[in-house]
């Protein structure tokens, strides 16, 4: 990453929140739910997806892998704590449509897959895929920036944070 106007205000590099899913990038905001449009579990993004993986977006620990395989929770080395949540109320699937490739304790490495879902079956009984990526924590953070507006493969950089 280059020197942005974060690393130079703070100092240090960014931690770089890699994107869990391929699709358009797009901002809280437009997930047609308000615990996540609203930010109430903290600052964040959403990814349509395009295709039926969810990957590591980093290196982290497995905190939480729901037993419906829809979200999972990870924890980085330096304390970011993320959820990546596959659909808006697919709890309610009881995991149809989901192959869960983890779970907690695990350490992952940026680009592991997580999770598989059938995303045109999900579709099909009447759910949007729509994938938000929160920062649990956001508020421990100087800095936040997201990258929407764009189309982005596994991995590409959608969040950056930098430390208080």
């Amino acid at each position: 990453m280059t020197m942005g106007l974060f690393d130079k205000l703070f100092g240090k590099k960014l931690d770089e929140i890699g994107a869990p899913v391929a699709g358009e990038a797009v901002a809280s905001s437009e997930v047609n739910d308000p615990t996540f449009s609203e930010e109430m579990l903290g600052k964040g993004m959403a990814i349509k997806p395009t295709a039926g993986r969810v990957v590591a977006p980093c290196d982290a620990t497995v905190d939480m892998m729901f037993e419906t395989g829809h979200a999972v929770s990870l924890t980085t080395e330096d304390g970011v704590e993320m959820l990546i949540h596959v659909g808006i109320d697919t709890v309610n699937l009881q995991g149809k449509h989901y192959t869960v490739h983890c779970k907690a304790g695990d350490k992952v490495k940026k680009g592991q897959l997580l999770i598989e879902f059938d995303k045109d079956a999900i579709t099909a009984e009447g759910y949007d895929t729509i994938t938000p990526v929160v920062v649990c924590n956001s508020d421990d953070f100087a800095a936040f920036e997201t990258v929407t507006g764009r189309t982005v493969a596994e991995g590409d950089t959608v969040i950056r944070l930098g430390k208080k």
